[in-house]
């Protein structure tokens, strides 16, 4: 081999994936092997994203020079300094900042109708906003006598005050049937259901337990008991707002429900020790949290007829036993599905 050729192939700069291309080299064939090896081989495409990564390594600093053909710092490279480009002025920056959506571009404030977020979608006639007034009304009605039941409580009127909670039940039932009913279902009405409930059975119905709790059981155990139920509402509430809906089955024992049960049994008197009720009362807080397939009240009107002569039965013949009886299984029925689920999966 000549000594020119062999001085420029140890000086002339080449790609490391690259295979050379000399005169000696075979024929055609070769210099097409080599060529699949330059456009596509893996040698190619791991020096093309070695070539990016270096690239997005070196980002030009303020002010200073910039490597312009992003190599790696390999003898033979030759690179071009150039100069980066020079740091912004502060009238740079204020004319890049977006405008604030409180404040103009001339510093009045905007329109408030242009982010005025309508309440109620779809067309807002007379009579739509009418019905919408009406299940937001049946809403704040919960609203009213969940605040009442607190009052009625501190004042020892317990068995009102679990009256009036059971009334809520009614109201928060009845304003999602009329939502759905006359079509004026919102965000905004469920957001607006979600934070009663709150207030309704995540902290009047614990604050009707502990009055009715006094004096039976230790003080601090009811209310650790009662904040247990309150919390357990809180994350049970914020877990239905974020989770998708199933038709069937509800995810826990839902907070209306749980509310429903502790009210009867505050307005029945069901002759159980203290300590019996501090349990079934934890046992329904961890019943809201727990992630069991508890069926829906559309579901269980549709089992025979005949299952609901037991019931109807019992009630005559004891309707204290009879209610406990009744709570009971529904809290067993979401393990049983659970199991039944595991096993057919």
């Amino acid at each position: 081999m000549p000594i020119i050729q062999l001085v420029m192939e140890e000086y002339v700069p080449r790609a490391l994936w690259r295979r050379r291309r000399t005169t000696d080299s075979p024929g055609p064939a070769g210099r097409r092997w080599a060529g699949r090896l330059r456009r596509s081989g893996p040698l190619a495409r791991a020096g093309q994203a070695l070539r990016v990564r270096v690239g997005r390594r070196r980002q030009p600093p303020a002010g200073g020079l910039v490597v312009s053909d992003g190599y790696p710092d390999l003898p033979g490279y030759g690179r071009e300094l150039t100069a980066g480009p020079a740091p912004r002025t502060a009238a740079d920056v204020a004319a890049l900042a977006p405008v604030s959506p409180a404040v103009g571009p001339t510093g009045a404030a905007p329109d408030a109708a242009g982010l005025a977020i309508p309440l109620l979608p779809g067309p807002r006639t007379a009579a739509r906003r009418a019905k919408f007034a009406l299940v937001n009304a049946c809403t704040i009605s919960s609203l009213g006598l969940g605040m009442l039941a607190i009052f009625l409580a501190m004042h020892g009127q317990v068995r009102f005050a679990a009256t009036a909670l059971i009334a809520c039940v009614v109201f928060d039932g009845l304003d999602g049937a009329l939502a759905r009913r006359f079509g004026v279902a919102s965000p905004f009405g469920a957001q607006m259901d979600s934070l009663v409930d709150m207030c309704s059975f995540g902290l009047a119905a614990p604050v009707v337990v502990y009055a009715s709790l006094a004096g039976s059981v230790p003080a601090g155990v009811a209310v650790v008991a009662c904040v247990l139920v309150a919390a357990c509402a809180a994350i049970r509430l914020a877990r239905f707002n974020v989770s998708p809906k199933d038709g069937r089955f509800f995810c826990g024992v839902p907070t209306t429900m749980a509310a429903a049960v502790l009210a009867l049994t505050v307005l029945i008197e069901l002759p159980l020790p203290g300590g019996v009720l501090l349990a079934g009362v934890a046992l329904l807080a961890f019943a809201m949290v727990s992630s069991f397939p508890y069926a829906k009240l559309a579901r269980i009107a549709k089992l025979p007829p005949w299952l609901w002569l037991l019931p109807l039965a019992g009630t005559l013949l004891d309707a204290r036993v009879t209610f406990a009886l009744v709570v009971v299984g529904y809290l067993v029925s979401g393990p049983l599905l659970w199991l039944r689920q595991r096993r057919a999966a």
